[in-house]
């Protein structure tokens, strides 16, 4: 199985060099040559676990061996994906409108929950994959990489909580000022071996843009750059798994599937997913006021924008890497056909929040409520059958303030988080120029 660009069908490599790399020469996204399509009758629903291998014995076939594939999945998949169903309240049932219905083969809506991982997102099944993915390149080539992370919440801890410490890595992040909660921030900046956190002075698009820049800057080439954000490939293979899980769990239904959506990462892995065999109504792509892709699905000249501040920040993404991924796996007529995009304000997301929390007793974060805003919406629009799942992309206890403003409700600290407040931090500030970001990198004394 070969891996080639998203701009020239004439870059071929293999699965490991392509997570090494990154990106392409030419600046492309790395995608499957030919998608492999998996016999889905043969896959195990004893666990997600069980699932997941059965999977990628035959997605990865003539990459790694089993071997390698057990190994990988217990030590970057070891944690629950529980699918919560959205049920009345009890003692409200006879007063209440029930928008969430349970009984299989009608409207019904589940919450795959997918932030139980060490850093509580859903970022943990790439970042803790990709560790393990790296470790066994670096192994083969005795070579050294350095990967830079442009994150707007999530994605920089779950990266450099599962590749601090690994001979060979070091870690650069790069998140925007004052537009990740303050949780957030703390796990980004807990001070961890070979990993560099640096705070932008711009948005998510600025220290994306500064990702990208270094690639071209000659003054870095000796760091052996790589990245670990959704356009490595390495990120999107696990993320299918999860999609393979819900769908096995759900047996003869088949659901449609609500993604919150920023840099468009996780929507790709469920296309790709998809192209390899899965069972799906459709897609539907629920976005914050950054809404560029809901726009282009109505109108193919939309244009990408800065990006805006909301409440569900890591959704912040006003240029989305992963859209020149989409174009190419689905054709016009495709995305036309396979995914709707929507996009709620911040007051709306609020209220999805409580409306769901009044309803059912769950409490969403704010990017969940994003998603169940949109099954709310999509479900209202078009007469469907067949369950729907909402992916849950972070633990609510990462928004503490916006979780209290939105139920009233004061969260409990996960052991997750708890853990993190005796630690020391180390951050250092960066206005958004190339220059300084090169600057900062090769200055820093990365022993200590």
């Amino acid at each position: 199985m070969y891996f080639q660009s998203t701009r020239s069908v004439d870059t071929k490599v293999r699965l490991l060099e392509a997570v090494q790399m990154g990106l392409a020469p030419d600046g492309g996204l790395f995608i499957p040559q030919n998608m492999p399509v998996v016999n889905w009758d043969s896959l195990s629903s004893s666990s997600f676990a069980d699932c997941s291998a059965s999977f990628l014995y035959q997605w990865l076939s003539g990459v790694m061996s089993k071997t390698q594939i057990d190994k990988m999945i217990g030590f970057a998949l070891n944690f629950d994906v529980p699918m919560v169903p959205l049920t009345p309240r009890p003692s409200d049932k006879a007063v209440l409108p029930t928008p969430f219905v349970t009984s299989l083969g009608q409207a019904e809506t589940y919450v795959l929950e997918l932030f139980h991982g060490p850093t509580l997102s859903f970022k943990d099944f790439g970042a803790r994959t990709l560790a393990f993915l790296l470790r066994e390149r670096l192994r083969e080539t005795k070579a050294s990489v350095t990967i830079l992370v442009a994150t707007s919440g999530d994605t920089g801890s779950a990266v450099a909580d599962g590749l601090s410490g690994i001979e060979g890595i070091r870690v650069v992040l790069l998140y925007p000022r004052s537009q990740v909660s303050l949780v957030q921030e703390k796990q980004l900046i807990v001070k961890r071996e070979g990993v560099l956190a640096l705070r932008v002075d711009g948005t998510f698009d600025d220290c994306q843009c500064l990702v990208k820049g270094a690639f071209l800057d000659e003054t870095l080439s000796a760091m052996h750059l790589s990245t670990a954000n959704s356009i490595n490939i390495g990120r999107l293979i696990p993320q299918m798994l999860y999609y393979v899980w819900a769908s096995k769990q759900l047996q003869n239904s088949v659901p449609q599937f609500v993604v919150p959506s920023g840099n468009l990462g996780n929507l790709t892995a469920g296309v790709m997913a998809y192209k390899s065999g899965l069972p799906v109504t459709q897609f539907v792509a629920a976005h914050n006021a950054n809404d560029f892709f809901p726009k282009y699905l109505k109108n193919k000249d939309a244009v990408f924008e800065p990006s805006v501040q909301t409440i569900s920040n890591a959704m912040d993404v006003g240029a989305p890497s992963n859209f020149e991924r989409l174009t190419s796996l689905l054709t016009q007529s495709e995305l036309s056909r396979m995914i709707k995009g929507i996009s709620f304000s911040n007051h709306e997301t609020l209220q999805s929040m409580e409306k769901v929390y009044d309803e059912t007793g769950y409490i969403a974060d704010p990017h969940t409520a994003v998603g169940l805003a949109a099954s709310e919406r999509v479900g209202s629009e078009i007469s469907r059958k067949g369950p729907t799942v909402v992916l849950s992309t972070a633990h609510p206890a990462k928004f503490p303030d916006i979780v209290k403003e939105a139920v009233g409700v004061k969260m409990a600290v996960p052991p997750q988080l708890t853990k993190l407040s005796n630690q020391p931090v180390q951050v250092f500030d960066l206005s958004p120029s190339q220059s300084e970001l090169s600057l900062a990198i090769l200055s820093h004394k990365w022993n200590r």
